[in-house]
């Protein structure tokens, strides 16, 4: 490999003053947005390049919104107008000049699809492949007995047809056009001057006479009428010619529509006939018959159309679940959620009830007490099942029903109850009230569709099959598994002539899935439960496929939540996308990421006002070297995080949850000892999260507050009442609205706030603590409503956010200003960083306490008045973790942090542990998620899960110290801890010094 081009290697300047564009290098001149500090930077093309330093020096800003937002910007800025307003366009960063950009793409963790029609497969686009296969080398068969479906001769329709009882009414309708937008103009002048009288059109009789207009902008299905019959005898001569008639005309199809029979008939015999026409109605469920030159079972009728792609589409109505409309399942009230709490008496059992004005819901629920026999005050539990069942889902039987006479005059009436599920059912649909929504969806479910079990699709596309599979027998195994029943497809000759390049496609695709380390994924899962590293990956999979050259590629942090075990599959794709002609800017924390690196840039020293500026640049040995570079300095040794001498025995308590069966958890029995650092670990998708956060932190809700039902997967958890509160710090936002901060979110704003208030000029003025509140009338400025800017909308570039012009953007009026604490406004003070606002109110202890915390936790250079949304996913759950820190501690608390060290440098990992061991100390339980092996070393105990992912996961490998899991044999953890350990032997002491 080629030395990476250096700025000493080329010419400073051109013969015109300005410098020369390499064509082996992209060069940064004067780049200040954000924090950086108008910095010079060349980078060599076609090279794996990561960029890394502490968490907030300035890399995402150089890397994406400077590099990658330029980039983005040309592109865009080369199209029309007209094109332009459809592109949501990124604004020019601050930036003198990128020279040598290529056309760049963003892989970053913030696309994940919260559409619930989005599936690994979808997004892949491997189901798409998979419907053309299925499509057009599938083989159709019976729904009902699972017939192979063979031919039907106009012989075969005629007597189907003549099976019908006797004056039956039918017509015989030839489908021409089916789901296409269109005026079809000159198809109905065509089929008129064939001699056609009538067509129906979406369901409408229409005479081809009249002028038909159709709109052009929705899709239609279009019908010949060829002709109008009675079932009696001497039909079969005109049936057969206008079946033929018909096949010839619709390409092999014809529909039988019956007709209803509801006029009255003179003649007994008449109305005899008819009465058995319309019983075979009823008792056949069926108003129409079709039939196929090509597809019909012989025994039950079953007929499918011509097979095509769209059949196996559970977004289009020709192929989804008519029940569910595609999406496998159905928004549904849950019992147990109706009722989290049988304990409860039945007046208050009932929860959305119970929160309301309930004089109403009281009288209605005596009234069903008084018909079934029991008393409103018994508990729910005591309840028979019967009697639970009528007040969840009503009574068939009318009953008599009191009312609330505030809202009626009459005492009551007799009617049959609707039951309490139906009637939330009801309130919930016909409610135009987004609040109230809000409310009613903490009772709802998602429940597998009874019609298709979930799997989205229609009867008739599960009933085609492909050798031995039907599509779904490939989206519903792991992609490892489907890999295997593709290469085991067993193909007729012509099956495998069609199927060849298709099946070419999709295992390729399937196998960069493999490579990414995604193997344990399915098809069919939902995108929207996909994490941000696992989303990442499936982009990053899509790209290779997608085979570019010459592009740029900006990745964030593409091994977050990967297993180590994988990381080496993970940087094997990526110089493969390199290999191919690509320049890949990878952000990244990761050792073996960094050491695989083709040019590495640190960026630093510090973070926010501390950082911004190159550190080092170069090879890993110019990074070892750096003196200013903390990455360099962990990575060289002179900084390590050392392991503790000896582990903690904890309290003696543990938590213990018996038979764990969620997802691919296999039945299994986990003891989380208490008063301890915990780190649960394993291989990606090996049940980690859903032992902690789908069984673990519902149980203790349902302990602690009633308000969530025990999870049904676990029979019974041990050891709850060693603990008085679980607190969950995940990475989701701390606010969705930049009116949310770190400053309101910690609480130490209405600290500040009571401060203000108790200056005396504003005591002299009489202003209370909400006078210094940007959210309410009052102190702030109301020309922009307290936010400091104004919004300018504009058509096709970005919208322009506009000082506001009566502020300044100092947020609040002038007399709300003139009260200075310290010669601070309390504009002064959000703008402030934690560490200049922790100087300002140090003997202020309520106040000192909270902003040390969040310097603890390495958010010394964030603003106060930062807004929420501009927080990373590292930060936010750093400052919900500084928030849980400043509370007083009871000492019987358990902290649940799902992987804390995601966008964490080996500095605020550091930092992160120390904090983490603090909480521990103070009496307190940690369970941590996590792959990052220095906090997987530090911890006290660690339950290992696997031994793979997916299906061939959810048992424990192996529960002890971590030198336990070192030693044991099957264990990956355990592979990679043994290797760390031998590097940072426990010591005595940890006299690593943390400064900047």
């Amino acid at each position: 490999m080629s030395k990476p081009a250096k700025f000493s290697d080329l010419p400073a300047t051109s013969p015109n003053g300005h410098h020369p564009v390499s064509l082996n290098s992209i060069r940064i001149r004067g780049a200040r947005q954000h924090n950086l500090k108008n910095i010079d930077l060349e980078l060599p093309r076609d090279r794996l390049i990561v960029f890394t330093g502490v968490s907030g020096s300035g890399k995402s800003s150089l890397a994406f919104d400077t590099i990658f937002a330029e980039g983005q910007r040309r592109y865009v800025e080369s199209l029309s107008a007209y094109a332009r307003q459809f592109l949501g366009q990124l604004d020019k960063p601050d930036v003198d000049a990128i020279e040598g950009l290529s056309p760049a793409i963003s892989i970053d963790q913030k696309s994940t699809s919260h559409n619930p029609r989005s599936t690994v497969g979808t997004v892949t686009e491997i189901y798409d492949y998979l419907r053309l296969l299925f499509g057009r080398a599938g083989e159709p068969h019976c729904p009902i007995c699972d017939r192979s479906i063979a031919p039907q001769t106009v012989d075969e329709m005629c007597d189907r047809v003549l099976e019908l009882p006797d004056r039956t009414k039918f017509l015989i309708l030839a489908p021409v056009v089916r789901g296409k937008k269109g005026t079809h103009r000159k198809l109905l002048s065509s089929l008129a001057s064939e001699g056609f009288v009538r067509v129906r059109i979406d369901g409408e009789i229409l005479e081809l006479s009249d002028a038909i207009e159709l709109d052009k902008n929705h899709a239609h299905t279009i019908e010949i009428v060829i002709d109008r019959l009675i079932v009696k005898p001497g039909l079969q001569e005109r049936l057969a010619d206008s079946l033929t008639t018909c096949l010839r005309h619709s390409g092999g199809v014809a529909v039988i529509e019956i007709l209803d029979h509801t006029e009255a008939r003179s003649g007994t015999a008449l109305k005899a006939a008819e009465k058995s026409a319309n019983s075979y109605l009823k008792n056949h469920h069926t108003h129409q018959l079709v039939f196929s030159e090509n597809f019909a079972c012989p025994e039950h009728g079953a007929v499918m159309e011509e097979l095509s792609p769209r059949l196996f589409s559970f977004n289009s109505p020709y192929g989804a679940c008519p029940a569910c409309h595609g999406l496998g399942h159905l928004r549904t009230f849950a019992a147990e959620l109706v009722v989290p709490d049988p304990s409860q008496p039945v007046y208050s059992a009932i929860a959305p009830w119970s929160d309301r004005d309930n004089s109403y819901y009281l009288s209605l629920l005596h009234s069903v007490a008084q018909a079934f026999g029991f008393d409103i005050a018994t508990p729910w539990k005591k309840l028979t099942p019967k009697q639970q069942h009528i007040l969840l889902y009503g009574s068939e039987e009318a009953i008599w029903i009191e009312t609330d006479s505030r809202y009626r005059e009459s005492r009551g009436y007799h009617r049959p109850y609707i039951g309490a599920i139906p009637m939330l059912q009801r309130q919930y649909n016909d409610t135009s009230s987004e609040l109230q929504k809000q409310k009613m969806e903490q009772y709802l479910i998602d429940q597998a569709c009874e019609v298709c079990q979930g799997q989205r699709l229609k009867p008739e596309a599960l009933s085609v099959r492909l050798g031995q599979c039907r599509i779904t027998d490939l989206t519903e195994v792991s992609i490892r598994d489907c890999v295997h029943r593709i290469n085991q497809l067993k193909l007729s000759d012509r099956q495998a002539q069609i199927a060849d390049l298709v099946l070419r496609e999709i295992r390729a695709r399937l196998q960069f899935l493999v490579d990414v380390g995604l193997d344990y994924l399915t098809l069919s899962r939902s995108a929207s439960t996909l994490s941000g590293g696992e989303a990442q990956r499936i982009r990053l999979a899509t790209q290779i496929g997608a085979g570019l050259t010459g592009v740029l590629y900006v990745l964030d942090e593409p091994s977050i939540g990967l297993h180590q075990r994988d990381n080496g599959r993970l940087l094997k794709t990526l110089t493969k996308l390199r290999d191919l002609g690509n320049t890949l800017i990878v952000v990244e924390h990761d050792e073996e990421t960094i050491r695989a690196a083709d040019w590495l840039v640190d960026i630093g020293p510090g973070a926010g006002v501390h950082g911004g500026e190159i550190v080092a640049a170069g090879d890993l040995e110019n990074l070892l070297k750096a003196e200013k570079s903390l990455t360099g300095a962990y990575l060289s040794g002179r900084k390590q995080i050392q392991t503790p001498p000896e582990r903690r025995g904890g309290n003696g308590r543990s938590l213990i949850l018996k038979n764990a069966r969620q997802n691919n958890l296999k039945h299994i029995d986990v003891e989380l000892p208490l008063g301890k650092l915990v780190c649960i670990t394993g291989v990606s998708g090996s049940g980690k999260s859903t032992l902690i956060n789908e069984l673990l932190y519902p149980s203790l809700q349902h302990h602690f507050s009633r308000k969530v039902p025990f999870p049904k997967q676990l029979d019974k958890i041990e050891g709850l009442d060693a603990l008085d509160k679980a607190i969950v710090i995940d990475q989701s936002p701390i606010g969705r609205t930049p009116r949310s901060n770190p400053a309101t979110y910690t609480g130490v704003f209405d600290i500040i706030r009571a401060i203000f208030a108790e200056t005396i000029e504003a005591k002299a003025r009489g202003y209370k603590p909400g006078q210094f509140s940007f959210n309410v009338k009052g102190g702030r400025c109301e020309a922009c409503g307290g936010q400091g800017v104004n919004v300018i909308e504009m058509n096709f570039l970005p919208d322009v956010y506009v000082q506001c012009e009566v502020c300044k953007g100092a947020r609040y009026n002038r007399e709300t200003l003139q009260v200075k604490y310290k010669g601070y406004s309390i504009a002064d003070v959000l703008n402030m960083t934690v560490e200049e606002a922790l100087e300002v109110f140090k003997n202020i202890p309520r106040a000192a306490t909270r902003l040390q915390t969040l310097l603890d936790v390495g958010l010394g250079y964030i603003h106060l008045g930062q807004p929420a949304p501009t927080l990373s996913g590292g930060e936010a759950q750093r400052v919900k973790l500084a928030s849980e820190l400043s509370k007083r501690a009871t000492g019987k608390t358990l902290y649940l942090i799902d992987e804390p060290t995601t966008g964490l440098s080996f500095y605020d990992v550091h930092q992160l542990l120390n904090v983490l061991q603090r909480l521990v100390d103070k009496g307190n339980s940690i369970i941590v998620i996590e792959h990052n092996l220095d906090v997987i070393r530090c911890a006290d105990w660690v339950v290992d899960l696997g031994p793979e992912g997916g299906d061939r996961g959810g048992e424990v490998i192996v529960a002890g110290t971590p030198e336990d899991v070192a030693d044991h044999p099957s264990s990956y953890t355990g592979m990679y801890l043994k290797q760390v350990l031998k590097e940072h032997p426990p010591a005595i002491a940890d006299d690593v010094d943390l400064g900047n």
